[in-house]
């Protein structure tokens, strides 16, 4: 079972709509669906909230020491509550998948994810569970660090929401454990084309009646 729920993001209003932040997104949505609170705790330097899912504990967390000392939040509330890596799913923002498209993935390299790097050196395992949001790439890997912290346009930001919610039914199949049903609930072979706001529609015109 999963017992430490984790979205990864960088603390402080600035940041709160960048695509850097998509992890915070899903746990905010799965503190909504379990009826938790999430509240700084100094002792994890972190956003925590304690609920739990057919009798067993689970915790929700958002680090707020900035994506590259992520694992510092993580490893201080997995080991003081020894949590296993195994039992841990960190939800994360992808460039390497198309905004509207997630997946799910054991172990693995961090793939210059600084926030992943940093959770690897903390927990000493790249053996935990993780939930790629994409975001999609900028196209030049020097345009990256620009790319994560900018907010991303109404039809990228409309395509995330979808696929959280999407992913956010999967959340009984995570939190029990049952990873090929998440994974059949999450993953899609092509990302569904985000559901655009419709334009106010402008009256018809009047038309004048015949002349007799």
């Amino acid at each position: 079972m999963i017992k430490l729920l984790v979205g990864l993001g960088n603390p402080g209003p600035e940041y709160d709509a960048t695509r850097h932040n998509a992890g915070f997104w899903f746990v905010d949505g799965a503190a909504r669906a379990l009826k938790a609170s999430l509240a700084m705790d100094k002792s994890y330097q972190g956003l925590v909230a304690r609920t739990a899912f057919q009798g067993q504990p689970v915790w929700l967390l958002e680090p707020q020491t900035y994506m590259n000392l992520s694992g510092k939040s993580v490893g201080a509330l997995a080991r003081f509550f020894k949590i296993n890596p195994d039992e841990v799913l960190v939800v994360h923002d992808e460039l390497d998948l198309p905004p509207g498209e997630a997946k799910l993935k054991f172990g693995g390299g961090h793939a210059g994810h600084n926030g992943l790097r940093d959770i690897h050196a903390q927990l000493g395992t790249g053996d935990y569970w993780r939930l790629r949001l994409g975001i999609g790439h900028p196209g030049l890997k020097t345009e990256v660090a620009n790319w994560v912290l900018k907010k991303p346009s109404l039809d990228h930001r409309i395509a995330i929401d979808q696929c959280i919610d999407r992913a956010l039914t999967a959340l009984p199949a995570l939190l029990s454990g049952d990873m090929n049903k998440a994974m059949l609930q999450i993953h899609t072979s092509k990302p569904p084309r985000p559901k655009l706001p419709k334009p106010d529609q402008p009256s018809a015109p009047v038309q004048a009646p015949p002349a007799p």
